[in-house]
């Protein structure tokens, strides 16, 4: 792997009462080094303990019966059979749940005029999507539960279902909430002024219209948990496979009229998330139902098939985009009209919302231009909900930009790597704007450019291109430049009302034994925060990182956060760490001075040790220290108090988002007879500000780069015209293998924010963001000799064959 470019372009912060931490890292052991995760070793040794590995003393189990159509009304339900089957404990429909649980409406304030209807744990009198819950079965297992499941009979009686997203406004669809009068949930428009003008005078306009199809995130571990009801205490304690305990305890609170301080939501493994799990379900606030009900555990576990029609999905949309260029290859404007269709109601708590709205924020974000239109309509459809997954909205704005680009350029007669060297804000102009008016503090799309354009040697490559066109092989070189919004301050979400916390904090304690405890509210989904969070407290407090030790995912041990979602664990989860590690540096050796009696500034800690600061003088190793601290405080002097547990929150305040910024090229074979695409190599240089750990965050990136492969060429959620999933099963629906994967390249660019004193950016969702993009420009690069393009994804050989004219 390439060595990282480093650049500080800003003075670092000053920490009050704490040790200067240096900016150029020379003090750092650990942190910006490439250490395997240390739980590794517990969970490839099958120690790991997921929900469903939890058993609990009368815990039964829940499973659900589920509207197996689009849209019905509920005429009757008849539960008598199955309330008589062995094992069973309760049959429960919507209106029992709905006389102990609040419905919810899932709006924001800053997204004007969102609209959504309430909405209860099951259906009440009408069904709304396939998958939807209307019944619950409750036996003392898994398996008696299931099969009194068969025994539920329920008539419905069919009703007009809104299904395109093309059509969903139209006047002779039929509308899902007759209150509202339409199927729009939220409209936006933006215009900076003059846009009508740079495309009457612009000597190339390009223009494509963009089709998404949806899909949705598999994680290995599905959506599970287990709801604990005490009434004697009315303690609730809820094992959760979640991204967001403290915002899952406040809507548990509030939903049920429970006082917070009696719910605890533990997240102990996390077998993948994605943004899947940072949503609260109507079958969560069900099995909590349940359990209050029924004042025992409630076990639920989603199994595969179901999870296909109940997890959300994401990225449906229909984007009619047009791109202005001057002669000389400079761009002058964008416009796009964004259609993208939601469920029959917007997602709770975060909202259905938010994807659109990103798309309309980051289309165009790369570059310099101002003059911007854009038009977004949100539509409910009688489908399985839509809401925030891996990118939010980044991975669709990124594929219209870098389309329309590509377009022009060719248009022009101009390289593509030349078009965007040209257009990208250069490094050395920000603070910066975006012609949609988001902030960007420091970026590097300059020094990305130079160094992907010589890591994939890109004057070779296309010399092979040209070469083998000659041959008759069709081989596309494909960019997409690209930012990604990550620590993200309260203007995502608390600036709307949503109680969801952009606040982090840690808590470090300094162990008798000298080992280092460390709490944090942001939770370890498989991404390797712990890991991250470890090597940042040890250099912090100055200890070997083998005697830290972490704990997350629990709301009564952590401090109060956010949890683990738009790249934050760093940026705002690690910075709460530092802050909290220099702080415990700085009590430790008030105490190393009270039993040294030396001056305070002659001591440093290092290793573990308390040190003399000049000659480096081993003088009081941290077992010793713990052990008059905690147990001998009498041999201290008088009025003085070991302070040896600390506290400290971070949030980011300088601006709404911190962003990421990156390249990403891709390198395809066009089989023009068969319409396959053959992945030859990937490269990515990203720049996510201090890189903590090269190994983790390659890993991320090249995570999610697969995954933006997979929206790009494999997966999409089917439906027939009758609302009814087709490919809900891991049999049908296509997810990326390793043996279609290409070499993946990654490469590092040093920007820190200034905003922290870590510098630490996110690098989670990026990969996803760029490589469709990349991938699809690679296809059409390759095609364009043929005079053919393909701009929906996925890009199927059926489409291929279809722009080629063969079928």
């Amino acid at each position: 792997m390439n060595a990282p470019e480093t650049k500080f372009l800003h003075p670092k912060p000053e920490v009050p009462h704490a040790p200067p931490f240096t900016g150029d890292m020379a003090d750092a052991k650990h942190i910006g080094q490439a250490i395997p995760r240390p739980n590794l070793e517990r969970l490839v040794e099958g120690r790991g303990q997921y929900v469903d590995d939890i058993e609990l003393p009368r815990m039964a189990h829940v499973v659900f019966w589920r509207s197996p159509v689009a849209h019905a009304r509920i005429v009757h339900i008849e539960s008598a059979y199955a309330r008589m089957m062995s094992g069973v404990l309760g049959v429960y429909t919507g209106h029992d749940l709905a006389a102990i649980c609040k419905p919810w409406v899932a709006t924001l304030t800053h997204l004007a005029g969102i609209k959504s209807a309430p909405q209860y744990p099951m259906a009440l009198d009408r069904m709304h999507w396939q998958g939807e819950p209307v019944v619950a079965v409750v036996g003392k297992t898994r398996a008696e539960a299931e099969d009194a499941l068969q025994y539920i009979q329920v008539q419905w009686e069919d009703l007009p279902a809104a299904l395109d997203m093309n059509t969903a406004l139209d006047p002779d669809t039929a509308v899902i909430h007759p209150e509202f009068g339409d199927n729009l949930c939220f409209t936006r428009s933006l215009d900076t002024g003059g846009v009508d003008e740079a495309f009457a005078s612009a000597a190339v306009v390009a223009e494509a219209t963009f089709d998404f199809g949806r899909h949705t995130g598999v994680t290995l571990e599905p959506r599970c948990q287990i709801a604990d009801y005490n009434p004697a205490s009315t303690q609730l304690t809820v094992y959760h496979s979640q991204q967001a305990p403290h915002m899952m305890q406040d809507l548990y609170a509030r939903q049920f009229g429970l006082a917070e301080a009696n719910i605890r939501v533990i997240c102990k493994d996390v077998g993948g998330s994605f943004g899947i799990k940072v949503h609260a379900y109507p079958d969560d606030f069900a099995t909590v139902a349940i359990s209050i009900l029924l004042k025992r555990p409630i076990k639920f576990v989603a199994d595969r098939l179901e999870s296909f029609t109940t997890d959300i999905h994401a990225r449906e949309h229909r984007i009619e985009g047009r791109i202005a260029a001057s002669a000389e290859g400079d761009i002058l404007a964008f416009e796009i009209k964004d259609t993208t269709g939601i469920g029959p109601f917007s997602m709770f708590p975060r909202t259905s919302g938010i994807e659109g709205n990103q798309v309309v924020n980051l289309t165009g974000g790369p570059y310099k231009h101002k003059a911007y239109r854009a038009k977004l309509d949100v539509v409910f459809l009688n489908k399985t909900p839509t809401c925030q997954y891996r990118g939010v909205g980044h991975p669709i704005a990124c594929a219209v930009t870098e389309g329309l680009v590509d377009l022009a350029a060719a248009k022009l007669g101009m390289d593509p790597l030349a078009m965007r060297k040209r257009n990208v804000i250069p490094d050395d102009a920000y603070p910066a704007t975006g012609a949609s008016g988001i902030k960007l503090e420091v970026l590097s799309h300059e020094a990305c450019l130079r160094k992907i354009e010589s890591l994939m040697n890109y004057p070779a490559l296309l010399a092979e291109q040209s070469a083998l066109r000659q041959k008759g092989i069709y081989r596309g070189i494909g960019f997409a430049t690209l930012i990604e919004l990550t620590n993200p301050s309260a203007a995502f979400y608390g600036v709307g009302g949503a109680r969801i916390s952009s606040q982090d904090g840690a808590t470090l304690r300094l162990e008798p034994a000298g080992g280092v405890a460390v709490m944090v509210s942001v939770g370890e989904q498989g991404q390797g925060t712990e890991a991250i969070y470890a090597q940042i407290a040890a250099d912090a407090v100055g200890v070997p990182m083998a005697q830290v030790r972490l704990l997350t995912g629990d709301t009564d041990a952590v401090p109060y956060g956010g949890g683990t979602w738009a790249s934050r664990g760093a940026g705002v989860g690690g910075e709460a760490v530092l802050l909290a590690g220099l702080a415990l540096r700085a009590n430790i050796l008030k105490v190393a001075q009270a039993i040294l009696k030396q001056p305070l500034e002659e001591l440093k800690l290092e290793d573990g040790v308390v040190k003399h600061a000049l000659t480096g003088a081993e003088l009081l190793p941290l077992a010793e220290l713990g052990r008059v601290a905690y147990y001998r405080p009498d041999t201290l002097p008088a009025g003085f108090t070991s302070e040896l547990m600390v506290t400290r929150h971070y949030a980011q305040r300088d601006y709404p988002f911190i962003f990421t910024n990156g390249v990403q090229a891709s390198y395809v074979e066009v089989d023009v007879e068969t319409g396959f695409v053959k992945l030859l190599k990937h490269w990515a240089v990203e720049d996510c500000g201090r890189v903590i750990n090269p190994m983790l965050v390659d890993e991320q990136i090249r995570g999610a780069i697969v995954q933006g492969i997979g929206g790009a060429l494999f997966e999409e959620c089917l439906y027939d015209d009758q609302g009814l999933m087709q490919n809900g099963s891991m049999a049908d629906y296509l997810v990326p293998m390793a043996c279609e994967m290409p070499d993946i390249e990654v490469a590092h660019v040093e920007t820190p924010t200034r905003s922290s004193i870590l510098g630490a950016k996110g690098a989670g969702e990026a990969g996803t963001a760029g490589a469709p993009a990349a991938v699809v420009n690679a296809i059409n690069d390759a095609l364009r000799p043929l005079h053919a393009q393909v701009w929906s994804q996925p890009v199927t050989p059926e489409k291929i064959l279809k722009a080629l004219g063969h079928i």
